[in-house]
């Protein structure tokens, strides 16, 4: 059976990169009817802390990935002291002192060539000439990185290691340790580095922020994930929206790309947005409410509730990010509305009190204040001034939202209500 793991250091929060290590190694392990374990390496014991645990471990919930076995490092000591004594016993390692008499266990490397089959990379040679003797267990008891995963590995029977090329180098000294301990070898896939636009590696600045501040910033689950799909993979056919579903039929760790994959914002925001417009909107709504009430659009117990679910009908469509509906949405909960100066120089600098009056006199003469009904009160206007529909609507918006975009007018006008419409058109009558 194949068996995958995800090894993350609780040094840190998950980051983009580990997300999609953790996808890929999730989704081979699906495709191959296999398991998906998860290994917290937290052998740092000054570093390594439970947020940063707790972290990684609800961002893989919220991301869909539920693991089928859980192991801490730190729960693992005496497994790796015991591997350690049999290559001392074997003559495969030595022990070294440290001037105040502390002992470390040092493997001996042996000149040779070594040859992996990298399932993405494929054939790649090592000369572990190049390479010194490997710290097995440091002088304060505590396991290296390279010797605990290859105990971990032979121990929980791990058949395929899925992780980043910046692996590649400890590749060869995990091989000899494999060796040395008679274990099968696991076979290989490294997956090629996400870079920033700008080029270069992955920064704060171009994305490489913690999976829990994505969600933070109005990103649903299924988008991210599959945006994490196409950083380096591709379901064929130029598609670009494809659930998690269809990619466990599809995928095969073959054809996963060589070269390095670019992280793109707003190509994240694009396909958030084709997710956030056939999402259920009470799941959105109630996604939003901590924000609404943290910005106190709303109190935190009475509310309209129906009203509010509306507006994100209203804007869902729009969306890049669930968040933006805070700003974009902020008129509908402000009583007095901030005007982007250059709007209200380009739209209403000129006197329209005649039209502003005339449309508010035919919205008041309205009985059932209707989307439909707002509409047919300004056309009859625009046809009876004749004038241009543009002349009107955007001096509109802007009075009543103070922004040149957002919903349809007439929408707006209807979810404001007549008193609200009347106050802001009020304004500019003279």
């Amino acid at each position: 059976m194949v068996r995958v793991r995800f090894a993350p250091s609780p040094t840190g929060n998950l980051h983009i990169g580990g997300g999609r290590t953790a996808l890929f190694n999730w989704l081979f392990a699906k495709s191959q009817k296999g398991k998906f374990i998860l290994r917290i390496e937290d052998t740092d014991q000054l570093r390594s802390r439970q947020e940063f645990v707790d972290e990684i471990l609800f961002s893989l919930k919220w991301l869909g990935f539920q693991w089928d076995e859980l192991y801490y490092q730190s729960q693992r000591f005496v497994r790796y002291r015991m591997h350690a004594d049999k290559l001392l016993k074997s003559g495969q390692a030595y022990i070294e002192k440290s001037p105040e008499g502390k002992e470390a266990v040092i493997f001996k490397v042996n000149a040779q060539k070594i040859m992996v089959n990298d399932l993405i990379r494929g054939a790649i040679e090592f000369d572990a000439g190049l390479i010194k003797d490997q710290v097995l267990i440091k002088s304060d008891g505590t396991p290296t990185y390279n010797f605990a995963c290859v105990v971990d590995d032979a121990e929980t029977n791990i058949t395929h290691i899925i992780r980043g090329d910046d692996h590649i180098s400890n590749t060869p000294k995990q091989v000899m340790l494999y060796q040395a301990l008679g274990c099968a070898i696991p076979n290989f896939a490294h997956l090629p580095l996400i870079m920033g636009m700008e080029g270069g590696r992955l920064s704060k600045r171009t994305g490489a922020t913690a999976i829990s501040d994505y969600r933070k910033m109005g990103y649903l689950p299924e988008a991210l994930v599959n945006y994490l799909l196409l950083l380096s993979w591709s379901p064929g056919g130029n598609r670009e929206i494809i659930n998690k579903d269809e990619a466990i039929e599809l995928f095969d760790i073959k054809n996963v790309n060589k070269t390095a994959a670019t992280f793109d914002l707003k190509k994240l925001d694009w396909i958030n947005n084709q997710y956030l417009k056939k999402a259920d909107p009470q799941e959105l709504l109630e996604e939003l409410l901590p924000l609404l009430i943290e910005n106190k659009y709303i109190p935190e117990k009475e509310f309209d509730r129906e009203y509010i679910l509306g507006l994100i009908k209203l804007f869902q469509a729009r969306l890049p990010r669930l968040n933006d509906f805070i700003d974009w949405a902020d008129f509908f909960f402000e009583e007095e509305i901030k005007i982007d100066p250059a709007a209200q120089e380009k739209f209403l600098s000129n006197d329209l009190s005649r039209e502003l009056k005339l449309f508010v006199t035919g919205l008041e003469t309205l009985s059932n204040f209707s989307t439909e009904n707002i509409e047919k009160v300004f056309r009859d206007l625009v046809s009876r001034l004749n004038i241009e529909a543009k002349v009107l609507i955007h001096p509109l918006r802007v009075a009543l939202t103070g922004k040149t975009i957002g919903p349809g007018l007439f929408e707006l006008i209807y979810f404001l209500g007549l008193e609200r419409t009347k106050k802001r058109l009020l304004k500019w009558i003279k």
